[in-house]
Formats: structure tokens, sequence, C-alpha cells
């Protein structure tokens, strides 16, 4: 709607039609169920993410207190697995706020056009730090306490990965396309460039002709 806007001009815009309604109103009202569907969407996924941060928190909340291998001076510096924690403690709790603004966001148009792209975007990508950080934490802490054992410390730290692979095998490409929808060049501007380009072809196969 805004790159139609960006075409015409005032007239066109506060033009009436028979009902009295202007162009938006009835872009308005025609699209009135495509944003119940959206909204309902919206909501459905800020909540699974919700709960998935929540339970990060539970888990690092809980592991700030307990370092590997307990007193055990012995065991190597916890600096790494403390940095981790941290990480995704605070990514988890910067997601799951982003996550609740879902559930009381008004969902006007307006806010499908910026504001809503990129609270998602936002929340994907603070949810994915916690994950990846979590992770971290944990090969830190079985390096701590297994630190002569490389046989369990390598499948380990390679299966660690497979949870952070899969979570960006399946939420990078709607983060791309979420992020490609919401900054790429206006439809119209990207037609007109193409529909040039088809143009220059021609006369310039017609020159050669």
């Amino acid at each position: 709607m805004q790159e139609v806007e960006g075409l015409v001009g005032q007239y066109h815009k506060d033009a009436k039609n028979n009902n009295g309604e202007t162009a938006y109103q009835v872009f308005a009202r025609e699209h009135k169920g495509l944003l119940k569907e959206a909204e309902d969407w919206m909501k459905g996924l800020a909540n699974s993410y919700i709960i998935v941060g929540a339970l990060i928190i539970t888990i690092m909340f809980a592991a700030a207190f307990t370092l590997p291998g307990g007193n055990n001076q012995n065991e190597g510096s916890p600096m790494l697995y403390i940095i981790s924690d941290a990480i995704s403690l605070f990514a988890a709790t910067a997601s799951v706020l982003i996550f609740l603004g879902f559930l009381t966001a008004r969902y006007n148009m307006e806010d499908f056009h910026k504001s809503i792209p990129n609270k998602l975007m936002g929340g994907l990508s603070t949810l994915f730090i916690s994950l990846a950080a979590m992770m971290v934490a944990f090969c830190s802490a079985i390096f701590l306490m297994l630190e002569d054992r490389s046989w369990i410390i390598i499948p380990s730290v390679l299966l660690a990965g497979v949870p952070v692979s899969l979570f960006a095998w399946l939420q990078f490409p709607l983060l791309v396309e979420i992020c490609v929808l919401t900054y790429r060049s206006p439809i119209f501007k990207e037609k007109t460039s193409l529909a040039s380009k088809i143009k220059a072809l021609f006369c310039w196969k017609e020159k050669i002709e």
C-alpha cells in the first residue's frame, strides 16, 4: 500500500468512491480477514518461541550457580563457561521480552510494514544467539570436567552443534525472507528497472538488425 501511495498524487489518496471510502479505507476493508490471520499466526509463533526462551532461561539461570567440577580449582578456568552462560541467559531473556510484545501489540496495518518484522527478526536473532551460547557453555563444561578424555569431548562437541545447525536450517530461511521483504527495493521500482532493461535490449537488437 505504501508503494502505491508513493506513485499517486495527494488527490488520488484523498479521493472517495461512491460509498464515501478512500483508497486506504477500501484496502483496509478488503484485507481485514488477512490481517486477522496474520495476527493469529504471529501470536501462535510468539507463544512457541516464548516457551523455548523460558526453558533456556530456566536452565541457564540454574547453571550459573553450578560451576563444572564444583570447587575443584584444578579443573581449569571456567571463564568461558561463565561468559557463555551469561550471554545465553541475557539473550534468551531479551528474546522472551520481544516475543511478549507480540501478545500485546495492536496489529494495525502500519505495524506490519516495519515494526512487526523488525521485532520478529530481533526475537529470532537473540534466540539463536542464546541457543548457540548455551551449547558453548555445555561444551566448555564438558571440557572442564573431562579434560583428559578426548574420546568423550569430541563427540559431545559435535553433537552440541546439531541443535544450533538445526535451528539455523529451519528458522534462517524465515529470517532471510522477512528481511528481504522488509528492506528490499520497492516492487514497482524493480519492475520498472526490469522493463527498462528489456526495452533497451530490444532497441539494441533492432540497431544490430
